[in-house]
């Protein structure tokens, strides 16, 4: 399944350690389909935006995805794509990035010239042939419309597409302007937030990672000040991980402030199961992941 992460420090920058591949001393991880690329944005305090992207096509393209990867920044996404719609390339690795915004997917949507309709215009800066880039575009579309409203941005393509476009899931994640909102729709695949105060529940830096999750992320910094993560699945045994409602719009404002709302209710109007995705679509959503991951002793101590 792709994975996605996200992390917000409010106004205080951080400096924080991505691998988006297995660690090395991740010696415990889980076979695991090679991944088609991985991805890694942030957003500084002056709003600078960083996007490092890698695609992956053989073990020869792995080596920037298995290779530490420092940022000191706000608003933090990473991504590791394993591909539903589209081949493996450059123009269709996550994160994207339109407007001074950051988005990764994880999900798959179909009807795809039904969406290119409906784009028109606004999907002329669309330079692969994935889902996830059309559903950005349609977000980006949306939010022009609601006079810069993200949320309102992003609640108005969901329910469009909801409405009118077969799909497996929708699960987001988009950062600017170092705010962060996520978003959960439906219940097919995870989604969690975990609120963290500085050293979290061990008085310990932040040290992410799980045997069945392929980013691992370190941040000396965050033992002195607090975080808001946002993860495909529980990261370590912190019993405050919260897995967001179907329909759930999570919103982190600059200051560590979280708020939520229901945007979508009840099932989207045609409900792909895995049975009903293409192989490749379906391999992209499904993971060994058990009810309750064991974690690396290294994200625990």
């Amino acid at each position: 399944m792709c994975h996605l992460f996200a992390m917000s420090s409010g106004p205080t920058p951080i400096s924080a350690t991505f691998w988006l591949l297995d660690a090395a001393d991740s010696l415990d991880a889980a076979p695991r389909r090679s991944p088609d690329g991985v991805g890694l944005g942030a957003i500084g305090p002056d709003g600078a935006l960083r996007v490092l992207r890698q695609t992956i096509r053989g073990s020869a393209d792995t080596e920037f995805a298995r290779q530490p990867q420092e940022i000191t920044a706000t608003t933090f996404v990473a991504h590791v794509r394993h591909a539903s719609t589209g081949r493996a390339s450059d123009e269709n690795t996550h994160p994207f990035v339109r407007d001074g915004r950051i988005f990764a997917h994880n999900g798959v949507i179909e009807g795809l010239r039904q969406l290119e309709d409906e784009l028109g215009a606004a999907g002329l800066g669309v330079a692969g042939d994935t889902d996830s880039e059309r559903y950005f575009a349609l977000i980006t579309r949306e939010i022009a419309r609601h006079d810069g409203d993200v949320g309102a941005g992003i609640t108005s393509a969901a329910r469009w597409i909801a409405a009118n476009l077969p799909m497996y899931s929708i699960n987001m994640i988009l950062i600017a302007g170092g705010e962060l909102w996520a978003l959960r729709y439906p219940d097919t695949n995870g989604l969690y937030v975990l609120r963290r105060g500085p050293g979290g529940r061990n008085a310990r830096h932040l040290d992410h990672a799980s045997p069945f999750s392929e980013i691992r992320v370190r941040s000396v910094d965050l033992l002195e000040a607090p975080a808001v993560v946002v993860e495909s699945e529980r990261m370590d045994e912190d019993p405050r991980w919260r897995l967001l409602d179907s329909g759930e719009l999570l919103h982190v404002a600059a200051d560590l402030t979280m708020t939520s709302e229901t945007v979508l209710s009840g099932p989207p109007a045609h409900q792909l199961t895995l049975d009903e995705l293409r192989p490749q679509a379906a391999t992209s959503q499904t993971t060994a992941v058990p009810e309750h991951p064991v974690t690396t002793a290294s994200s625990v101590r």
